[in-house]
């Protein structure tokens, strides 16, 4: 690692600690020919996703679309950041781990849908009308009765 403050790369690690998220390395390091300290985080570098449109464009994949629309459908519901948080990061876990660098955004959609459905049945429900699209009371009442029948 090359030192920040007379560009020599001959550095050592003094100490290494999980950061503050826990998804990142804290390293001190000290310059073996400055004597001077810095500090570096190392982070493991992940694969951009793209999601594919239903119009078949493309676009990178945003955490916070999905939060919108999980923080719309919860809205006043007796559901906690905390607990929306969680989701957020169960359907992060289910979308990395398929593996893909494209995934398309009605995977996504049912994904975020089978989660919401644990969080809370009328943000369920909400989420759905809106990601269903639907068309007339018919439709929607056949989604309601999916989960009455559960």
């Amino acid at each position: 690692m090359k030192c920040p403050f007379c560009a020599v790369d001959n550095t050592r690690v003094i100490d290494s600690r999980p950061a503050d998220d826990n998804n990142s390395i804290r390293r001190r390091r000290e310059c073996d020919a400055c004597g001077r300290r810095f500090t570096t985080y190392e982070k493991v570098e992940s694969i951009p996703l793209i999601v594919i449109k239903k119009d078949k464009n493309r676009e990178p994949y945003n955490r916070s679309k999905i939060a919108s629309g999980i923080l719309k459908s919860c809205h006043k519901r007796p559901v906690s950041a905390e607990q929306i948080e969680q989701c957020l990061d169960d359907i992060e876990t289910k979308i990395f781990n398929l593996e893909e660098k494209e995934v398309e955004s009605t995977v996504i959609g049912e994904i975020v849908m089978d989660e919401i459905k644990n969080l809370d049945p009328v943000a369920y429900v909400r989420f759905a009308s809106v990601y269903r699209e639907f068309k007339d009371v018919n439709t929607f009442m056949d989604e309601l009765k999916k989960i009455l029948d559960k």
